[in-house]
């Protein structure tokens, strides 16, 4: 079964941003190509057992096991040294990424207390969409009981589009509810 997100942007999404922009091709419409989610936990340092969770946590919200990232040199203030576990991160493309996306606008983010969107100037100048997230509890997956401690995550969302322009009508269609500014 495809992914209902993948179904919703082959017969309305691209029209719509076909008649907008005026592709004349149907690949230079852009789309999706992969969604990173990545904890950093600087606190790893001094409690091994935080990364236990947070790669637990990460693959509950992901659906695949994320891969720990290590530090790449040593920094003496922060009491970190090269090679030690400092985070974890893990890539979904695909049907995962459609799945992924659908559940994190339609169901994680309107669990945010206080919510009235999430903000059009985080691209990057090539269309490409970060966001970041204080708190793991708004993903249904993660059981309240078992969170030692409240993690925060960036979701970085990468697309095809060539401009900030494309990739902000390219999220707004696909259901990303933008701040009215």
């Amino acid at each position: 079964m495809a992914a209902r997100l993948k179904e919703t942007y082959q017969k309305k999404v691209i029209p719509a941003l076909t008649k907008e922009f005026g592709y004349q091709n149907l690949m230079a419409v852009p789309k999706l190509e992969k969604i990173s989610l990545n904890i950093g936990l600087g606190e790893a340092t001094q409690n091994g057992k935080l990364m236990d969770g947070a790669v637990n946590e990460l693959s509950q919200i992901a659906g695949q096991k994320p891969v720990i990232t290590k530090a790449r040199k040593s920094i003496a203030a922060f009491k970190l040294r090269e090679g030690n576990p400092i985070g974890c991160m893990v890539t979904l493309r695909g049907d995962r990424m459609y799945e992924f996306f659908d559940r994190l606008v339609n169901v994680s983010l309107p669990r945010v207390r206080d919510f009235r969107g999430v903000s059009a100037k985080s691209f990057d100048g090539r269309g490409n969409y970060t966001l970041g997230i204080h708190d793991q509890l708004i993903f249904p997956e993660i059981d309240y009981n078992k969170v030692d401690k409240a993690k925060g995550m960036n979701i970085c969302i990468t697309t095809s589009a060539k401009t900030d322009a494309e990739g902000l009508a390219l999220l707004k269609q696909l259901g990303m509810p933008f701040r009215a500014q």
